[in-house]
């Protein structure tokens, strides 16, 4: 079970970070001049996969995302999957077929 959730985006390093059980989950990203943010990678570690960790993870990095205005552009394979199992944040996807 997840006992802490501090999450924070962490611009130095480029990477939106979740602290869960004195653990960092993160998500790498670029982010454009033109408000669209490309996550590149996320990372769980492995004392912590299974535990639904990358999701709220995935969650919080959207929900951050839509607040700012912003859109993204899901390179990593797990935010594809996840972006496609909640069609809710379809929206936010940058659609690059204008």
């Amino acid at each position: 079970m997840m006992t802490e959730n501090n999450f924070s985006n962490n611009e130095a390093s480029k990477r939106y970070e979740l602290l869960v059980e004195g653990q960092i989950a993160y998500a790498e990203y670029i982010k454009t001049s033109k408000g669209v943010v490309y996550i590149t990678k996320t990372l769980v570690p492995i004392e912590l996969e299974g535990k639904g960790v990358a999701s709220k993870l995935v969650n919080l990095v959207l929900e951050d995302i839509k607040k700012n205005g912003q859109t993204v552009v899901p390179q990593c394979p797990f935010v594809k999957r996840y972006i496609a199992l909640n069609p809710e944040w379809g929206s936010l996807v940058e659609n690059f077929i204008k």
